[in-house]
């Protein structure tokens, strides 16, 4: 029996580590301009940590309008950050790398849904 999604230690890690970065922003001590009033305006979907947990994926959306094309460069530049609150708050053995990434589920999901609202069945009338 083969399974190919994460161990629940890899989720709870995870949202161990999403609490610990939406918490780092929310304080917002940051060196990148844009950073500084977004914490507010990011939110954190979801961490994936990699199975041995020295790597962590933290997806982000923008709620405020903010550019991700702007924003992503900057989080990942000021990732240093999250890693020092990372490893003061939580009792890993390491400390992840984490990288930052768009979070496109939901535009994939409302285009899904648009797509499946548009469809005509045959019973319907034209």
């Amino acid at each position: 029996m083969q399974n190919n999604g994460p161990s629940q230690r890899q989720l709870r890690v995870g949202e161990q580590l999403r609490h610990i970065i939406a918490e780092t922003m929310s304080r917002g001590h940051f060196h990148e301009a844009i950073l500084l009033d977004a914490g507010n305006n990011i939110t954190v979907t979801e961490v994936r940590p990699s199975p041995d947990l020295k790597q962590a994926t933290a997806y982000v959306i923008s709620l405020g309008g903010l550019q991700m094309d702007e924003l992503l460069p900057a989080l990942n530049n000021s990732a240093s950050i999250f890693q020092k609150d990372i490893n003061a708050n939580s009792n890993l053995k390491f400390t992840p790398k984490v990288r930052f990434k768009e979070d496109t589920s939901f535009e994939n999901v409302q285009k899904l849904d648009e797509i499946l609202s548009n469809i005509q069945y045959s019973d319907q009338e034209k």
